[in-house]
Parts: structure tokens; C-alpha cells; sequence
């Protein structure tokens, strides 16, 4: 482990070096493959599910154009996302499994990328393994690895903010100009995907300042605002210009909730039955939802085992650790961002019962749950300067260093023999102020630092990573976390031992309740009536008559619900299906695809013609002659479809007329029968034959809708 850590200070943003050398980029590589190849399994037992077939109709339906590119999906902006429906949509076709390639290659970018960024921030130890695996596993995150729709969203904005925040520590950390470039690319990545990655903004800007700057809050932010100001400056640029642009073309989703309790019922369902479960391995237990990924709905007793695990956390990271209070106010202010977002747009509506029990609606919330974690049990990485203040351009023969304002005795007996070079210079310091002025990549003690240890000057011969080698490198006074005892640094010796059984039956009960949860969640998820519906219109598809056609209806509200229309009509549902059904608006003889996707010849469930006076005939209707004939049922206007059995002398044409509907049709000789559309209402249906020497008979004439005709 000696020559990991050294390895980890040496290059603290890369994975870099052989992993035969590096145990913990080791442990995190298995991690990240394991995650991926189990959320894949997962993924691969369900199928697509209702916004899908919505996204990928649209994609079948249109060219790639700006224009559908651009195109608003439930107010959602989201260019990137309809590219590669649209890219997936025109090489494959209507499959499942190019969008579980995706999502698994998502994963494994986001487990990388995070793991570059604790490399960077925090300090090296095998601890950082512990929030790279909630990130890698809480179940907060398998809507967004399993579902498309969501995940088409959420790992992009999920790796857009990891990106943003590893490139904002570099900037700190170095002050070079590429960290900006780099943080402005993540920011319109997000923003490519999903329009609630606005949120990195702030995320950005609060994280930098509860990590690294020191005083109050407002002391800290205006320390934040005047080191930085190049990051905001760029940040709130780019942040104008989409919304102008995004709002522009969007129609506002905000609404009002109805009452006070259901804000604090809202309230109360997104942190006691989702977040906090979410974040101890819960829910255990969800409720199906159809197609849709299932509601969390643990149960009260591991609701409140949730709320103790994470109480006990934060009580003993802050003991332990002054920034750790800072982090844990990173996330509650994350939190109450993303639950204001989502109360101003769910609730007030008929879903607003439900809306705080959705995982997909806070799974970026773990990304900052895993930041702020890994600051608060590991402590940030040392801030090392990459370039002298303007007072030191000439340097003095002695070169001296701004003291911290902690007592030089704090300072660990081991830091001697490490780097005896800097005895002198520290030694030197005790006796001189704090500078008051900010230099490039150090953040100077303007604020009392911690009362801890100093942190351990790096080795000589390991510079940072990503630092270039100075004339004088100065250890500042950063707000970095000096090195504890360890984890269990505050508790005494003798309590260690029980201390530490507890601590790892705690992992391991949180590793088992998400192994459980995960597992619960994939039984639901692998219930899907839309995979059934298209494997069994494909199977009948192969075998039906080349002749067969079909009156469009929509397919089973349980595949795409109503509430999509006109997408759920059968016409648009299968416009990227292989072999296509084929449909009419008029036919001889119809078929109809059943709700469980089989073909059978076709009916009219509604009303019929009552019996005619005619016996063997029902109601003669002769060339050039209008018969009435009246409805069992009245029929509100609708756009109906009509069937008509009949018997004529010789080949015509005709017209019905249902209230202020008017269908022509062609009859021919012959024993017969002709489907159609009319769009009408009324209590009787008029009948004439306009052309041909015809006489015709009829006692079967029905107006409703289609319907599978019982054998």
C-alpha cells in the first residue's frame, strides 16, 4: 500500500501507472467493471417502455434535421439524446440492446471519470473505494442505467457533473486555462442532454467555496466570487445563453401545489422513502408501476435504520473532520435544489402523490452524496502552487513561507525525516503573519486553519500531478484536511477493535441490502407487456398472407398509455418495426392486432341497424333511393368505424351518411361485407346507392369500434 500512495500523490487526477503497482486504481477498476456488467444483467431482462416507443416513433418519423434535434419531448431540450435514438433508430431498428450497450458504456465512463476526480480532490487512501462504490451501486441510480428515457438524461448530466467538478479543482488547484475550457465542455454536455444539468452551476460554485475557502458563509463566498471569478464569469455566460435559448422555445411546466400538505407530504416521500433509503442500499421493497421502472416504498423500520446510519455518519465525520460539516451543507443545499425543481414542476398535478417516490428524479443527487462522502471520511488532497506572488518574483536567498496560523507543535513527529530540506523554512515561519493576499492555485490562510496536524510535504521527486515543477514550491495553508489517525482517529484505543466489527457489519448489511434491493428491482423491471406484445406481432407478422391489412387503434395502454396519443396509435407504434403492418382506412376484410399482440379477423363492438321489414332481405335500398335505418344505440360524433354485410344485384357504389358523416363506398355483386371509417354521430344511418343498375339488401350494418371476432 506504501507504494500506492505514493503513486496516488504523484499523479492525483490520473489512473496513471501499472495497476500491478497501484492496488487501490486496482480495486477500483473491479469495482467499475463489476457495476457495469451487473446493471447491464439487470438492464438486459427488461425492454424498452413507454417514453421509448414514444422517442423512437418520433426518430423513425422524421430525417435528421436541427429541427428534430432541437424538438422539445415533455418540455425536454435533449439534441443529444434524440441523435442517438435517431442514429440507433435507422441502423437497428426497434431493439433493446444498442441502448444497454449505451448505458453500460455510460457507467463505465461515469465510474471512471469519478474516479479520476477523487484521484484529484481528496487525498490518497484506500477509503476513496467507499464513495466510488455508492456511486457505482446505490440504487438511487438503476432507473438511469436500465431505462432508457432516463438514462438517455441522467448519465450524461451525471458525467457532465463530475466532469465540471474535476475540472473546477484543477482550476483551483493549478490556475491553468485548459481546467476552464474543460469545465465550460461539461457544462454544454450536460446541457446537451438534459436541461436540468443547469444545476452543475451551482453545484460548481458551492462546492468550491464549502471546500475551498475558508470563514464564514458569507466571508467564504465573496472569497469564492473574487478568487474565481474566471469560472463564474464563463459559467453564467453559458447559463444565460440556454436559457434564453431553452425558454424561448419551451412552454413553462411550473405549477402550484394545492395545499401545504403536499409539499410536506412531497417532502416527506423524497427523503424518507427514497434519498436516504437510497443512499444505505434501500428501498428493499418497490411497488410495480406497469412498464415503467417500479416506486420505492420501503418499509417504516428500514426507513428509520436509513435515518440512523446516515445521523451516525455525519455526527462522527464531523467530529473527526471540519470540512466534513462543510460537505454534508453541500448536500442539503444540493438536495433542496433538486426537490424545489421537481415540487415546481410535479407537484399540483395527478402524478404529485407519487412524485417523491421516483429514484430516477434524484439520481444525480448521488454523484454529490459520493463528492461530499469522500471529503468528509477522506479529507481534500494539499493545494500546491504553481506560481510566485508578485513579491516574490525576486526571490530572497532564504526563501520563506507563509505560516499557518495553527501552533508549529501540531505538526507530525514524522514529517522530519520525510522532507528534513523543509525544517528550516517551517521552522522559520513560526515567527511570521499570514499573507492576506491570494496567490495562483493556493488558497492562503485569510481564515483561522484547522487546530490539526499539518498535512505531510509530498516527497522529493514527486511533484503533483498536473503542476509543473517551481522555483520554490510553497506549501500554503490550505484548506486541505490534514492526516488523521484514520478513520477511527477520534475513538479511543481500547474501543477501537468493537468499533471497527461495527463498522464493517454496517458495510456489510448496507452491501447486502443493496444486493437485495438491486435484485427486487430487477424482477420488476423484467416484467414487460410491450416485449411481449412486439415478439408476438413479430411471430404473426411472419406467418400472415401478404394481403393481410389492418384499421389503425391503439396498442394496450399498458405498452404506451393514452396519455402519449397520437403515439400510441398501432401506425406510429410500429413505424420502426422490420416488417410493418399494413394499414387501411377501408378493406373487405379486416384484421385487428389484439392486446396481446396476436392477429384475428376483425369485428364492430357498438351499435347495429335494427331488424328491416323485408323478409330475406332487412331493407332493400334500389339506385337513386335513401333508406333510414335506425340504431339499437344513438353514437356521440367520433370518428367510428362501420361494417356493412350485404347482398347486391350488380357492382355500384354507394353512400352512408351518419348525422353529419358521409362515407362512399364501392359495392359489388355478390354476397359481400366492406369496412370504413366515418367520422359522425346519431341515432340512424342513411344508406343510398349513387351509380350502377343496383338493388341491394342489407340487415347488417354496425357503428362502433374494432374488435377481435370471438370463434
Amino acid at each position: 500500500m506504501a507504494s500506492a500512495g505514493a503513486d496516488v500523490a504523484a499523479a492525483p487526477g490520473r489512473l496513471g501507472g501499472r495497476l500491478s503497482g497501484d492496488r487501490i486504481a486496482t480495486a477500483a477498476l473491479v469495482m467499475i467493471a463489476v457495476s457495469v456488467l451487473w446493471r447491464a444483467q439487470v438492464a438486459s431482462r427488461g425492454f424498452l417502455a413507454v417514453d421509448d416507443y414514444v422517442l423512437i416513433t418520433q426518430a423513425a418519423e422524421s430525417r435528421l434535421t436541427v429541427e428534430h434535434l432541437f424538438a422539445l419531448y415533455n418540455n425536454h431540450l435533449m439534441p443529444g439524446g434524440r441523435l442517438l435514438i435517431w442514429l440507433v433508430t435507422e441502423y437497428v431498428g426497434l431493439a433493446y440492446w444498442p441502448y444497454v450497450l449505451l448505458m453500460a458504456i455510460g457507467q463505465a465512463i461515469l465510474g471512471v471519470t469519478f474516479f479520476r476526480l477523487l484521484r484529484r480532490m481528496l487525498r490518497p487512501s484506500a477509503l476513496l473505494l467507499l464513495p466510488l462504490g455508492l456511486l457505482l451501486f446505490s440504487p438511487l441510480t438503476l432507473e438511469a442505467t436500465t431505462w432508457w428515457a432516463v438514462g438517455v438524461n441522467m448519465l450524461p448530466m451525471q458525467i457532465a457533473m463530475v466532469l465540471a467538478v474535476s475540472a473546477q479543482v484543477g482550476y483551483v488547484q493549478t490556475r491553468r486555462r485548459r481546467h476552464l475550457v474543460a469545465l465550460a465542455l461539461a457544462l454544454l454536455l450536460g446541457l446537451m442532454f438534459f436541461e436540468k444539468s443547469i444545476l452543475i452551476v451551482p453545484l460548481v460554485f458551492l462546492l468550491t467555496a464549502a471546500c475551498y475557502a475558508d470563514g464564514g458563509p458569507v466571508r467564504a463566498i465573496w472569497t469564492t466570487i473574487r478568487r474565481w471569478w474566471p469560472s463564474w464569469l464563463m459559467l453564467t455566460v453559458l447559463s444565460l445563453a440556454f436559457a434564453a435559448a431553452y425558454l424561448s422555445r419551451s412552454e413553462s411546466s411550473l405549477r402550484r401545489p394545492e395545499s401545504a400538505g403536499e409539499v410536506f407530504s412531497f417532502l416527506a416521500q423524497i427523503l424518507g422513502s427514497t434519498v436516504i433509503p437510497g443512499l444505505v442500499g434501500g428501498p428493499w421493497q418497490w411497488l410495480g408501476a406497469g412498464d415503467g421502472a417500479p416506486v420505492a416504498a420501503p418499509p417504516q423500520l428500514g426507513t428509520w435504520v436509513g435515518w440512523t446510519i446516515v445521523a451516525v455518519v455525519v455526527t462522527a465525520t464531523v467530529r473527526q473532520r471540519r470540512r466534513a460539516g462543510r460537505a454534508w451543507l453541500l448536500l442539503a443545499a444540493y438536495l433542496l435544489m433538486v426537490a424545489g425543481m421537481l415540487a415546481a414542476t410535479r407537484l399540483g398535478s395527478a402524478f404529485s402523490g407519487v412524485a417523491g417516490g421516483h429514484p430516477r428524479y434524484v439520481s444525480d443527487v448521488v454523484v454529490v452524496a459520493a463528492i461530499c462522502l469522500g471529503v468528509a471520511v477522506v479529507g481534500l488532497a494539499r493545494t500546491t502552487s504553481t506560481a510566485l506572488p508578485p513579491a516574490a518574483a525576486q526571490p530572497p536567498t532564504t526563501p520563506t513561507v507563509p505560516a499557518p496560523t495553527a501552533p508549529v507543535e501540531a505538526a507530525p513527529a514524522a514529517a522530519a525525516p520525510t522532507a528534513p530540506a523543509a525544517a528550516a523554512p517551517a521552522a522559520a515561519a513560526v515567527s511570521q503573519p499570514a499573507w492576506p493576499a491570494s496567490r495562483h492555485g493556493v488558497i492562503h490562510a485569510e481564515a483561522p486553519v484547522d487546530p490539526e496536524p499539518a498535512p505531510l510535504p509530498v516527497a522529493p521527486g514527486q511533484p503533483p500531478a498536473d503542476v509543473p515543477p517551481t522555483p520554490v514550491d510553497v506549501p500554503p495553508a490550505s484548506p486541505a484536511e490534514p492526516p488523521t489517525p484514520g478513520l477511527l482517529g477520534p475513538v479511543p484505543e481500547r474501543y477501537r477493535e468493537a468499533v471497527t466489527v461495527v463498522l464493517v457489519l454496517v458495510l456489510v448489511a448496507v452491501g447486502l441490502g443493496t444486493v437485495w434491493t438491486t435484485a427486487r428491482y430487477g424482477d420488476e423491471w423484467a416484467a414487460k407487456s410491450g416485449r411481449s406484445y412486439i415478439d408476438t406481432v413479430r411471430i404473426e407478422m411472419a406467418s400472415a398472407p401478404p394481403d393481410t391489412v389492418f384499421f389503425d387503434a391503439p396498442v394496450p395502454d399498458n405498452v404506451v398509455p393514452r396519455l402519449s396519443s397520437p403515439y400510441n396509435l398501432q401506425s406510429r407504434f410500429f413505424r420502426a418495426f422490420g416488417t410493418r403492418p399494413t394499414f387501411v382506412d377501408e378493406t373487405n376484410n379486416a384484421s385487428i392486432i389484439d392486446d396481446l399482440g396476436r392477429i384475428q379477423v376483425a369485428t364492430i363492438v357498438g351499435s347495429t341497424i335494427q331488424p328491416g321489414p323485408q323478409e330475406g332481405c332487412g331493407y332493400l335500398v334500389d339506385t337513386g333511393k335513401t333508406v333510414r335505418m335506425p340504431l339499437t344505440e344513438p353514437r356521440f360524433e367520433w370518428n367510428w368505424v362501420v361494417r356493412i354485410g350485404y347482398l347486391s344485384s350488380a357492382d355500384g357504389t354507394a353512400t352512408l351518411r351518419l348525422g353529419d358523416g358521409v362515407a362512399q363506398f364501392l359495392v359489388r355483386k355478390g354476397l359481400n361485407q366492406h369496412f370504413f371509417r366515418i367520422t359522425g354521430g346519431g341515432d340512424a344511418v342513411e344508406l343510398t346507392v349513387t351509380s350502377g343498375e343496383v338493388s341491394l339488401c342489407t340487415n347488417e350494418i354496425a357503428v362502433g369500434n374494432l374488435a377481435p371476432r370471438s370463434e
